[in-house]
């Protein structure tokens, strides 16, 4: 177990949040799949929670610690389920509570080009599988 009290495998039906801290990560719509790339100076790393879009106080509230100087716009929800089936895995990383990462992004030293498109290629099937949740409060 965890420090929050959560198991340390990530179960397929648990749902995740990846926080939308810029209006280049989603529209009125959708989820772009900006929102999910990985970050390279996060070890190639995206960073979610095992939180899904209820209760809206509870995510909005997980949002504002995490980064309070930057406004969150919404959140991106799906399950972990959609993450594997991007041929990418998630996994626990606490502290802080309930925090994951999204591991495994498509990595060529070779090609840049490349490196990039299959990592869009694996965000466009997440983003295929998500909910937009926007905090009414703070939208743009």
């Amino acid at each position: 177990m965890l420090p929050s009290g959560l198991p340390e495998n990530v179960a397929d039906e648990e749902a995740l949040a990846r926080f939308l801290m810029s209006s280049s990560h989603y529209n009125a719509t959708m989820v772009k799949p900006a929102a999910f790339l990985p970050n390279p100076k996060a070890r190639m790393t995206t960073s979610v929670f095992r939180h899904g879009a209820e209760p809206r106080e509870s995510l909005i509230q997980i949002a504002g610690e995490q980064r309070p100087d930057v406004t969150a716009y919404g959140a991106a929800i799906c399950k972990a389920v959609a993450v594997r089936s991007a041929k990418l895995d998630v996994i626990a990383d606490e502290p802080p509570p309930l925090h994951a990462n999204i591991v495994g992004w498509p990595v060529n030293g070779t090609d840049q080009m490349l490196e990039k498109a299959e990592q869009k290629r694996a965000a466009l099937v997440l983003v295929s599988r998500c909910t937009l949740v926007l905090f009414e409060s703070k939208a743009p």
